[in-house]
């Protein structure tokens, strides 16, 4: 791995964004996640404005990490497994094209490296990848309480039952790797 010392950003979106933040704040070489949206036209959307469909955002996390600790590949690997990437527009109950999945590139490396980790891994699934990799546009951060959500509660039902199965599978799968 290169020991580069300037940080990235990734910006993913695969469901509810609680869980992905969850997930990639365990992630070795992570250095911040924010909760946010993008993709659509409406500026400044609201949490209610996006959970209504109302405004072509995506719910999306901002990963900022170290790329001397982590690769973008490692952290797009990741994202594979713990959403289901064949699924337009829906995440288990979540569903509508704010939970769709999609990655936000901001360069051509970062495009090439996700249409190759989306060609590994359509072997693993069962049905064809529907994610979309689109250029990065207009980031705008979610609402205060929407960030560190599952830290600060872990026992409400949607977290208990959704967001800690995703993180344990994490853990579980790549533990050794990049936790």
């Amino acid at each position: 791995m290169k020991n580069q010392s300037a940080t990235q950003v990734a910006i993913l979106g695969g469901g509810c964004f609680w869980c992905l933040e969850a997930v990639f704040l365990e992630a070795r070489g992570v250095l911040k996640v924010e909760c946010g949206y993008m993709g659509g036209p409406e500026d400044q959307p609201t949490y209610e404005q996006v959970c209504a469909g109302a405004t072509g955002h995506a719910e999306v996390v901002r990963i900022v990490f170290d790329p001397g600790a982590v690769d973008y590949r490692d952290l797009l690997e990741v994202f594979f497994t713990i959403h289901d990437p064949t699924t337009a527009n829906r995440q288990g109950n979540d569903v509508g094209a704010q939970y769709r999945s999609v990655i936000f590139v901001d360069s051509p490396e970062q495009e090439a490296t996700a249409r190759q980790v989306i060609a590994q891994m359509a072997c693993v699934w069962d049905a064809p990848i529907v994610t979309e990799v689109r250029p990065a546009s207009t980031w705008y951060r979610a609402e205060d309480e929407h960030q560190n959500y599952f830290s600060r509660n872990p026992l409400q039902g949607y977290c208990a039952l959704v967001v800690a199965p995703k993180v344990s599978k994490f853990l579980a799968t790549f533990g050794g790797r990049l936790a």
